[in-house]
């Protein structure tokens, strides 16, 4: 909210985290049909990989154009070098919208712990009221080491207020209870565990204070260096980006407006891919689609408009001949 000469205090601001492909950006766009009409809301979406998806994935499905301001920090953890480039774009956000809620994003492998601590610091002390910390889970992936062994996991665990199994439609009979169990022992004493389909979450889990741990996360900083989604494209029309860290890597492609896709060919493409998640924009002859894959399966969604076709791939090892097939969908 405003106060009287233009400075912002006390904006509502909720952190929606959770695992790779657990269905954030999906909670984000039922959260805002909540939205009342009178209100200003802002989105910041941080992303492992440098491309820059969500943004575009966001902004093509939302019927709230002007209402809604989005900004995006890509390329892995957002509050790496003591916060700055989350800062920057926070700040940017904050003196655009001036809205009247703020809906944080992490990436599913950044550090929440440190994000929360930047919200929280002295600087945001006024201008930001947190509200619930919400985490996203696939109670489905507590049966693997390789989720209940990273520590980013079991850092959202621990920071939650509530606990959402998300995919509920989709566990077996025993596993709403092995959730419950663990955030039990990982998570914070009074957080609520609920579940969910498709990211339907109500409002009213969104609302309230939040419960501060004042255990610090581990420091960790990374070289600030040009991201590949601020980068002017190349005269070929086509720039590749990789990143790695967390037991992940991560490659994307950014395509001018210019090349148009075949959107069959596209889509066996797309169904092929082995990976752990994949997003993409495409400019077709048949439109704009948006695209989301985690191992449950690929969905496609028409889009209103982008300004660029774009795809981002994070897996542990990911097909090398993926650009050239790419290419080959090139009308």
């Amino acid at each position: 909210m405003s106060g009287n000469d233009n400075k912002i205090l006390g904006v509502p601001t909720n952190i929606i985290t959770g695992f790779l492909g657990v269905g954030k950006t999906s909670a984000i766009l039922n959260l805002m049909k909540n939205k009342p009409d009178n209100e200003k809301w802002a989105v910041l979406v941080n992303e492992f990989g440098e491309i820059g998806i969500d943004g575009a994935l966001l902004d093509g499905q939302r019927d709230t154009k002007g209402s809604v301001f989005m900004r995006e920090v890509p390329g892995g953890c957002m509050c790496c070098t003591a916060g700055l480039p989350m800062q920057i774009a926070l700040n940017q956000l904050l003196t655009e919208a001036k809205p009247d809620r703020l809906l944080i994003e992490p990436t599913g492998l950044g550090h929440p712990k440190e994000v929360l601590q930047v919200l929280s610091s002295q600087h945001y002390q006024q201008v930001l009221s947190l509200q619930k910390t919400i985490t996203l889970v696939d109670a489905r992936k507590l049966a693997d080491h390789r989720y209940t062994g990273h520590d980013v996991f079991n850092q959202q665990i621990a920071i939650a207020d509530t606990v959402v199994g998300n995919k509920s439609d989709l566990y077996c009979s025993n596993e709403f209870e092995q959730l419950q169990q663990y955030v039990t022992t990982y998570g914070k004493p009074e957080a609520r565990v609920l579940l969910s389909k498709n990211g339907i979450i109500a409002f009213e889990e969104f609302e309230g204070g939040s419960e501060l741990d004042e255990h610090k996360g581990h420091h960790h900083h990374h070289e600030r260096k040009p991201i590949a989604s601020e980068l002017p494209l190349p005269e070929s029309g086509v720039l590749k980006a990789m990143n790695e860290g967390e037991g992940f890597q991560s490659v994307g492609w950014r395509f001018s407006a210019s090349k148009v896709f075949d959107r069959n060919k596209l889509l066996t493409i797309l169904m092929q891919i082995d990976a752990e998640r994949m997003k993409a924009v495409f400019i077709t002859y048949d439109g704009i689609f948006g695209y989301n894959m985690t191992p449950d399966g690929l969905t496609e969604a028409e889009l209103d408009d982008c300004n660029e076709s774009r795809i981002e791939v994070i897996g542990h090892e990911i097909d090398d001949d993926l650009e050239l097939q790419l290419l080959n969908c090139i009308v």
